[in-house]
C-alpha cells in the first residue's frame, strides 16, 4: 500500500516538476550577462583604461614612461599561472576560480589607490595580474561551451565584447573621476566595481552539465538538445594529445605574437594621441572609438567563426590589425589616425573571442582549461617586452612610431602562424589514449 502510494505520489510529482523546470528564463542568459560584465570590469576598466593613469602618475611621482610601463610586465604572471589556473577550473568549476581571482584583483586595486612608491605599484600590479586569468577569458570558453554549445561562436563574441564595452564606458568615467578626485579614486572606483561583479558571480554562475539539463524547456533556450550538447561538449583531447599536434604550436605562436598589438600599441594609444596633438578629450574619444569597433569585431567575427572556423577568422582579424597599424603610421593628418583606429579596432577586438573558440574547435572542452592555459606562457614574451619596448623607444625618440613599426612586423609573423595552424584530427574520432598520429595531415584546412 505504501509502495503504491509512494509510486502514485512520485508519478504525480514528476509532471509537476517537469512543468516547474520550464518556468523562467534559460539560466545561460544570466550567466552570459554576468560573464560579460566581469570581462567589462576586469579587462575593460582594469586594463583598457591603463593609459588614462600614465600622465597623472608621471605628474605625481615623476616616474618615466618606461618605469610606468614596467608595471604591465607583471602580466607575465598571467602566462606563468594560466596552466595551473586552467587545471583548477577543469577540476573545480568556473565559479570558485572566478570568485577567488576577483578577490585578488579587488585587493590589488585598493592597494594601488594607497601606493606611495614605485615598488608598490609593481607589487600591486602583480597581484592584479595573478587574479586576471581566472576572472576573465579562461572561464568564458567553458561557460559558453556548456550553456551555448550550438551557438558557441556568436555567444563567445558577445560575451568577449564585454572587455571592449567596459573599456569604452570606463575610459571617460575614470577620466572624469581622475579629473575631479585624482588618480587614487580612479583605482579605488575600479575596485568597487569588481565587488559588484563578485556578488553577481557567486549568485549566478553555474557550470555543470546537470545544471544545463535542469534548464531544458525554459524560455530562450538555444536550439537543439542543450543537455546532450553540454555532455558532448565535455569530450576532447587530453593535454598530452594536444601537445603532440603541430597546430598547437603554430596557434600558440600566432596568439603570442598577436599580443604585441595590445601590449605595445593599444596600451599606449592614449598618450600617443596626446603626443601627436590630440586633446585629452579627443584622446579619450579615440579610445572609445577603438573600443566600439572592438566590440563590433567580437560579435561579427564570433559569428563568422561558425561559418569559416575560428582559425580563419583569426587570419581575418590579424590582417585588419596589420592594415590599421600601417595607416596609423601614415604621417599626414588626423583623418588617417581616425581611419586607422577604426580598422585596428575591428581587428583587435575579435582576438578575445577567437582564442577560446579555436582551442574548443580543435581540442574540445574536456581539458579546455589546461590546454588554453598552456598557450599562455608564450604570451609572457610580449607581456615582458612590449610595454618596455614602447616606453624605452618613447623615452629615447619622443615618439611611438618605431614601436608601432616593430609590432607591424611581429603581427605579420603571427598571421603566418594562424595560416599554418592546420587543424588536427577531430577530437570526436580520437580514442582515449590514442595519439593524434597523422591527424595533422588528415585534418581540415
Amino acid at each position: 500500500m505504501s509502495s503504491s502510494t509512494s509510486s502514485e505520489e512520485t508519478g504525480s510529482e514528476e509532471p509537476s516538476s517537469a512543468r516547474e523546470r520550464r518556468r523562467g528564463i534559460y539560466r545561460g542568459w544570466p550567466i552570459a550577462g554576468t560573464t560579460f560584465l566581469t570581462l567589462g570590469v576586469t579587462i575593460g576598466a582594469g586594463q583598457f583604461a591603463f593609459g588614462v593613469f600614465i600622465i597623472p602618475l608621471e605628474d605625481e611621482f615623476g616616474w618615466s614612461r618606461t618605469q610606468i610601463n614596467i608595471s604591465l610586465t607583471m602580466a607575465a604572471f598571467m602566462g606563468i599561472l594560466a596552466p595551473f589556473v586552467g587545471r583548477l577550473m577543469d577540476k573545480h568549476g568556473a565559479r570558485p576560480i572566478m570568485a577567488v581571482s576577483l578577490v585578488l584583483m579587488i585587493v590589488g586595486f585598493f592597494l594601488r589607490a594607497a601606493m606611495t612608491e614605485l615598488w608598490q605599484f609593481y607589487a600591486f600590479s602583480a597581484l592584479i595580474f595573478i587574479g586576471t586569468p581566472g576572472a576573465s577569458m579562461l572561464p568564458v570558453g567553458r561557460l559558453v561551451g556548456l550553456w551555448f554549445a550550438t551557438t558557441r561562436g556568436r555567444m563567445t563574441g558577445f560575451i568577449a565584447s564585454g572587455n571592449n564595452f567596459g573599456g569604452m564606458i570606463s575610459v571617460p568615467i575614470i577620466t572624469a573621476v581622475i579629473a575631479f578626485g585624482g588618480w587614487r579614486w580612479g583605482f579605488a572606483s575600479t575596485g568597487f566595481l569588481m565587488i559588484g561583479v563578485l556578488i553577481l558571480v557567486m549568485f549566478v554562475v553555474r557550470d555543470k552539465p546537470e545544471d544545463v539539463e535542469k534548464e531544458v524547456g525554459k524560455r530562450w533556450m538555444p536550439g537543439g538538445d542543450a543537455g546532450k550538447a553540454a555532455r558532448a561538449a565535455l569530450q576532447g583531447y587530453t593535454t598530452h594529445q594536444a601537445l603532440r599536434t603541430r597546430a598547437f604550436y603554430f596557434l600558440s605562436t600566432g596568439m603570442a605574437l598577436q599580443q604585441f598589438a595590445r601590449t605595445s600599441v593599444a596600451t599606449q594609444f592614449y598618450p600617443h594621441l596626446e603626443q601627436i596633438g590630440f586633446s585629452s578629450t579627443q584622446a579619450a574619444a579615440g579610445l572609445m572609438i577603438l573600443a566600439f569597433f572592438a566590440i563590433t569585431s567580437k560579435i561579427v567575427f564570433g559569428t563568422v567563426s561558425e561559418w569559416i572556423t575560428a582559425r580563419w577568422a583569426y587570419v581575418c582579424v590579424v590582417s585588419l590589425q596589420i592594415t590599421g597599424l600601417a595607416i596609423l603610421l601614415f604621417p599626414d593628418g588626423a583623418t588617417f589616425t581616425w581611419i586607422g583606429l577604426v580598422i585596428f579596432g575591428m581587428g583587435m577586438g575579435g582576438v578575445g573571442a577567437l582564442g577560446p573558440l579555436a582551442i574548443t574547435e580543435m581540442y574540445g572542452l574536456k581539458n579546455f582549461g589546461a590546454i588554453i592555459g598552456l598557450t599562455r606562457p608564450a604570451m609572457i614574451i610580449p607581456t615582458l617586452i612590449g610595454p618596455i619596448m614602447a616606453g624605452v623607444i618613447f623615452d629615447m625618440r619622443g615618439s611611438y612610431d618605431l614601436a608601432f613599426g616593430i609590432t607591424f612586423g611581429l603581427l605579420s609573423i603571427a598571421l603566418a602562424g594562424f595560416v599554418l595552424a592546420k587543424p588536427p584530427r577531430p577530437y570526436q574520432s580520437l580514442s582515449i589514449g590514442e595519439s593524434p598520429g597523422e591527424g595533422d595531415q588528415a585534418g581540415g584546412t
